[in-house]
């Protein structure tokens, strides 16, 4: 009884082996056995995808949301710490030791263009110039995400709902509230004079000369010494306070969106599957999140790594 089973499995075997041998020969050609990116989607070959971050919270963070995600779809990722400055950046594209950042469009496309006065509050139309400066060296901007980190006029909630505040035009019906922020802004023509000339709002008899978004200028409007407060729009302390961000309603600020920029040879490689991944990683980050995330690392002093993977999770993209 036991021979015949044997002898029964046998003939089953070289059955299903000869049945699996005239299969639909495309079968046999798709089936490589890479990583895909969706259930039929092949990964190319290609190299692996080094991921530029710079040393502050926000960056770390960004690396680790795009890494995450690419390495998920089938993709390999390594990641490179690099310093603050933005030619760091650059030289790391030309020496190969990334091919992958995140960057912001209007600030990346002044670096490059030696602050030509290129950037506007369209972050399109500054992503668009940037590409052109992009172009030159190899490398590539792919779709700005909505999530944007630029100067921004914060006030208290308190101040906000006392003088009914939601944009930086309402500041002019504000009386004489007092500004606070880097120590340039009194020249910087997207600070006091840019508030005068595009908002007709003068704070140059009012302003406390402090630090860029730093802690100083936290103080200043944490302890009433100010009203308002220029801080990057995604300060994790905003999000820790409740702050307010007022809307820059008639477009003084520059659209510093986050932008993934790239090397030509990573989208020849790996085509419109990847480019589209990317964009939707982009597409799914707001300000408010970007805010939220930020406040996870600065103020309760997680990791970037346990925080991009949450975020990443909630927007089902891992």
């Amino acid at each position: 009884m036991q021979k015949r089973f044997r002898y029964l499995l046998a003939v089953l075997l070289a059955f299903a082996l000869v049945a699996a041998a005239c299969g639909d020969d495309d079968d046999d050609d798709d089936d490589t056995g890479s990583p895909t990116t969706g259930a039929d989607t092949e990964i190319p070959d290609g190299p692996t995808i080094a991921i530029g971050a710079q040393d502050f919270g926000e960056s770390a963070i960004l690396a680790q949301v795009y890494g995450q995600a690419l390495e998920a779809a089938g993709y390999d990722v390594t990641y490179q710490s690099l310093g603050g400055f933005r030619d760091i950046v650059f030289s790391s594209f030309d020496n190969g030791d990334i091919n992958f950042t995140a960057e912001y469009a209007a600030s990346a496309l002044e670096f490059l263009n030696e602050s030509a006065g290129e950037a506007t509050p369209d972050a399109e139309e500054t992503t668009e110039a940037l590409r052109g400066y992009l172009a030159d060296q190899g490398l590539q901007a792919l779709d700005p995400s909505p999530a944007i980190d630029s100067n921004s006029f914060v006030v208290t909630q308190d101040t906000a709902d006392e003088f009914s505040l939601s944009a930086i035009s309402d500041l002019a019906d504000a009386g004489d509230l007092t500004l606070g922020g880097p120590p340039d802004c009194e020249t910087n023509p997207f600070c006091i004079p840019g508030l005068q000339d595009v908002y007709g709002i003068d704070f140059s008899g009012r302003f406390t000369s402090l630090d860029g978004g730093g802690p100083l200028t936290v103080e200043a409007l944490r302890g009433e010494e100010i009203d308002v407060a220029i801080l990057f729009s995604t300060s994790g302390v905003i999000a820790d306070e409740g702050w307010v961000v007022l809307e820059d309603d008639m477009g003084l600020i520059n659209a510093d969106n986050i932008v993934p920029v790239l090397t030509d040879d990573l989208v020849d490689a790996y085509g419109d599957d990847f480019v589209s991944l990317v964009n939707s990683i982009s597409a799914a980050m707001s300000t408010d999140e970007l805010t939220e995330l930020n406040k996870r690392f600065d103020i309760d002093r997680e990791d970037a790594d346990a925080i991009a993977a949450d975020w990443l999770s909630s927007e089902g993209l891992v």
